[in-house]
This record gives C-alpha cells, structure tokens and sequence, in this order.
C-alpha cells in the first residue's frame, strides 16, 4: 500500500498594499497621451508670446526687470489654462458615469486622481519651462550683465503644480460641464485681486505668486543690480505653493470611495501638513520689510551675506570729465554720455569740479499708506579727487522711453552736475547762479527781458574759452553767492 501524495494547493499571492513603481509609471504614461492639456500647449505659447514675451522683451536686456516681469505675467497665462484643463478631466470619470465602475478597480481611485493630475502637471511644466527657457537664451544673447535669476522662475514653476491641484480637486469633488470655464475664470479673477490687498511691506497678501518684489515699486531697474535679489519672499512663496498642493491633494484622498481606511488616514494627514505649510507661509510673509535695496526682506529668514553689493567693474565714457555706469546699464552709456557731455566740457578742470561721475544705487524707503521713496545712497560728492554719484532718472521708478532719455537727463541730472560746481539749490539760487545755469545749460526758462536773462545771454555769447577762464577765477565766489549779474561778463 503506498501513501498518496499531498498536493500542494497553490495559495494566491497577497495583494500588494501599494501600487508597484512599474504600474504607476505604465499609469502615467498612458494619462500623459490623452491628457487635454497636450492639445492647450500650442495656445499656450502663443498667449506666452503675447502676453509675457513681448512686453518683457521691450525691456532693456536686464536679468531682474525682464525675470520678475515675466512672473507676474506669465501666471497670467498658465494660471486659468492651467486650471480649466484639470477641472475638465477631474470632472471625467463623472461626467462619464464611471465612478461606480472604478471603485471596483485594482487601484484606488486616489492612485489614479493623482496620475492624472501629474500628467496635466507634467505637460504644463514642459511649456513653461520652453518658454521660459527661451526668453533666458534671447536675454542672454543680447548681453545682459550677470546672471540669470533662478528664483522668478522657480516660483512660477511651483504655482503649476498648485494651480493644477486647485482645478482637479474642483473638478472631482464639483463634476459638471461648467466647472472647468467656472473655476479658470475664478482662479484668474482671484489670483489678480489678491495683488489689490497688497498694501506696505508687511502686508501677508504677498505670499501671492505674482509677487516678484514690492508690489508697489513695479520693475524696477534698480532692484537686484547693485545688490542680491533676495530670495526671503520667493522662498516663504515656494513654501506657500507646496502647502497648497499638498493640501488639495490631500484633500482628493478624503472621500469614502477614494480608497481604504489607511489611505484617507494618510490623505488627512497629508491635508493637514499641507494647512499648516500653507498658514506659516502666509504668516512670515506678512513680517517682510523692505529693505534699503528694494527687495522684501523675512526677519527669520533673512542672511546677512546678501546685503553686501555685487562686486563689478564700471563702464566709463570717454569725456573731459568720464561718466561711468553700471555695467547692466551699458546700453545707456552712449544716450548718458551724449546727453552730459556739453555740460561735462564746461566744467572740466574748474575748482571744485568733479574728476569722475558715478552712477551709484538708490535707497527705498516705505512710507505711509503704499508709497515708496527711492534717493540716492550716500553724499553727492566724495573722495579725493572728487567723485560725484548720481542716480540716473530711470532708477528713480520712472518709465522712461530710450529716446526720452536724453530730454529727462538734460533737465535734471545735468542740472543737479552743474550746481554741485556753481552752487545753487532750487530756492536757494542767486540770480548770477541761474543766469550762468542758463547759458551753460543752453535753456530758455527765464523771463525774457529780464536782468538775469540778460546776463544769461551775454554770457552764453562769450567764446568756450573766455566762458572757462572766467568760470575757472570765479567759480568759488559763484558757489558762494558772491557774484552779481552786474560782474558777469
């Protein structure tokens, strides 16, 4: 008699708890081939050359100016695109009446939530990172001094993510054919009106994505050239942006058929990590301060080392007294020198004139209500031989054209040259001042017939050479106020 064998009854595997990499990879995949926001790309570009190309590119070839523009504007691209694309497909499974017939599936409908919207995630960061990467390459080919500004574009990059998170979990958790058009408008009109809350420094409404800098100042030429751009408030806005994606994506697992209990446990947790991230962000945002330098600096993130200036060397302009700039701003040299250099000639070699001409950085300083002031850092005049440091009129926060340029230089910045050589402030300029001003100046704002007219004229008819000695032996009482019209010659 022999024993029969056992058989041995195969026993089916266990479930794994967690979809495999492979799977989620395959999952991925196939949402990237049919995700709607393949067919927005091509719109997409173009509303980014429209809208945040161009203008930017109208800019002069400066890192700073050309970057924060372009994350201000160019959420106002991706943003509702952005949002209407995930809104329709986390309105999908709804709108086709497969919810029931999913909650069935191997993986849980949260596994495949978030393929889908990593997919329509991933498409937007490819067009944004294109776009992005070729507004750089131009800026850099046209000889902007430095280098490129990373922190503008991180943040617009994280604002995707968000952005998509935000659509898709109204588009699961509100289905309909109106969710998509609905919360892309909303989301636009929301993230723009956030910007009008914005008032001083220290307002926590700064946390907004379209920040750049101080929201009051606009682009500025002058921040981020002669020192760091800061990156307090991008990082507190990074911080901001990840809280809120995880949120809501946190908030896609809390439903009942999203998968099992330690699933939802771990979306809650996810939600409430996210809150947290989201409500701290906000919160250091609104302890900024602008700091002399025009960026938005967070107490407890702050680092010293970037309050030191960015080393360069300056360009100068070949004239009787040299003109030297920035180097980001060489493009102005030749509209500066051409511009300075009658007034230059004049007082070259004069007692008390100036050897060198500066430019140097301007000081911001909030004040009440949502201004902001911008002087000059430091004494007019120092050193010796004396140097004198100016501000050029576009660091002042004015929108100056190219061809402008030359009409605003003569009227202001040749001016305040010429009177830290012959004196003369405003209200406190003597008749002899304003007349020598006039003829040096080679303006027309004096009374006709006139005395100081007069005296302008005549001595305005004198040769150079006679107006530069007679300049040369009298400039001292001239400052002083020591000279009448009659001694003018």
């Amino acid at each position: 008699m022999t024993a029969t064998p056992v058989m041995q009854v195969p026993t089916r595997p266990a479930r794994a708890s967690r979809v495999p990499l492979a799977a989620a990879g395959r999952l991925l995949r196939l949402e990237l081939r049919r995700n709607v926001m393949l067919w927005m790309l091509p719109i997409v570009v173009a509303l980014f050359w429209l809208i945040t190309y161009r203008p930017a590119i109208a800019y002069p070839p400066m890192w700073n100016v050309r970057a924060m523009t372009m994350q201000t504007s160019a959420l106002a691209v991706f943003v509702p695109t952005v949002v209407g694309a995930a809104a329709w497909l986390g309105s999908r499974e709804a709108r086709y009446g497969m919810t029931d017939l999913l909650s069935g599936a191997s993986r849980s409908r949260w596994a495949c939530q978030l393929a889908t919207w990593a997919a329509t995630t991933c498409w937007a960061l490819v067009a944004y990172l294109g776009c992005v990467a070729v507004l750089y390459v131009v800026t850099a080919r046209q000889g902007a001094w430095g280098g490129p500004l990373w922190w503008p574009a991180a943040v617009g990059a994280a604002s995707l993510p968000a952005f998509s998170a935000l659509g898709f979990a109204a588009g699961a958790l509100r289905p309909s054919r109106f969710t998509a058009p609905l919360v892309a408008v909303a989301a636009f009109l929301a993230l723009e009106l956030t910007a009008q809350f914005i008032h001083g420094d220290d307002s926590p409404w700064q946390v907004s994505p379209l920040v750049a800098g101080p929201w009051e100042i606009g682009p500025d030429q002058g921040v981020a050239t002669f020192y760091p751009y800061l990156p307090d408030l991008p990082i507190v806005q990074l911080m901001f942006l990840a809280g809120l994606t995880t949120a809501l994506l946190g908030v896609l697992g809390l439903p009942a058929g999203s998968g099992g209990r330690w699933l939802r446990r771990s979306a809650a947790a996810l939600t409430t990590a996210g809150l947290l991230a989201a409500i701290t962000a906000t919160a250091l945002a609104g302890t900024g301060r602008l700091d002399p330098h025009g960026m938005i600096a967070i107490p407890a993130l702050h680092n010293p080392a970037n309050d030191r200036p960015v080393p360069y060397t300056p360009v100068c302009s070949d004239t009787p007294i040299p003109v030297c700039l920035h180097p980001a701003y060489t493009i102005h040299l030749p509209t500066v020198t051409a511009a300075l250099e009658p007034v230059l000639s004049e007082l070259a070699g004069l007692p008390g004139a100036p050897a060198r001409i500066n430019q140097t950085a301007a000081i911001y300083q909030q004040e009440s209500g949502n201004r902001v002031s911008i002087s000059r850092a430091g004494t007019a005049m120092s050193g010796t031989p004396p140097t004198l440091h100016i501000l050029l009129p576009i660091q002042l926060g004015r929108s100056v054209a190219t061809d402008e340029l030359t009409t605003v230089l003569q009227a202001d910045t040749a001016h305040d040259i010429l009177n830290s050589v012959i004196g003369g402030r405003k209200r406190e300029t003597t008749d002899a001042q304003q007349a020598v001003a006039e003829a040096i100046l080679k303006t027309s704002t004096l009374s006709p017939g006139t005395p100081t007219a007069a005296a302008a004229q005549r001595f305005a008819a004198l040769p150079p050479a006679a107006r530069h000695a007679w300049l040369t032996q009298h400039v001292a009482a001239l400052r002083a106020g020591q000279i009448t019209l009659a001694e003018l010659p």
